[in-house]
């Protein structure tokens, strides 16, 4: 028997992506964005309605995380692919004798892709040489005559 554990979400970044570090022995940093989705249909009214949903992005893949950082900003419309990822803590509830702890889950998305779709910013191309296009700006005397 097979599973699948694939997540693929297309939506606009709700604010600018946060850089943390692990709290384990390896110190990692890794990059967290929050993705807004939604979905429009019609009631039974025949009026159209929407709902937005909000999805935790988590980036542990170093560049891909310094990538995301440095790149990606609010409102960005971005493809995020990845996977479905819980973890499950016991979070204490008052305090005392009679303090319960409740078992929380979280739920995120462990990104293995993440891609800018925004179409008025194009992302620099990389020369050979290491050097972005834009930094070779081309002289008046490249320029074509009509």
């Amino acid at each position: 028997m097979s599973y699948l554990n694939s997540i693929t979400l297309v939506g606009f970044v709700g604010s600018d992506p946060e850089q943390r570090q692990a709290r384990n022995n390896n110190r990692s940093k890794f990059t967290v964005l929050s993705v807004a989705t939604q979905r429009s249909w019609k009631n039974t009214d025949d009026e159209w309605a929407s709902k937005t949903e909000w999805h935790r992005v988590c980036v542990f893949r170093p560049r891909l995380a310094e990538y995301v950082a440095t790149t990606i900003k609010k409102g960005s419309h971005v493809l995020v692919e990845g996977s479905l990822v819980s973890t499950t803590y016991e979070r204490g509830n008052g305090k005392g004798k009679k303090a319960k702890t409740n078992k929380q889950t979280f739920w995120c998305i462990r990104a293995d892709v993440v891609r800018k779709l925004d179409r008025g910013e194009p992302e620099p191309e990389v020369n050979a040489s290491g050097s972005t296009a834009s930094d070779h700006a081309p002289d008046s005397s490249d320029t074509a005559p009509f």
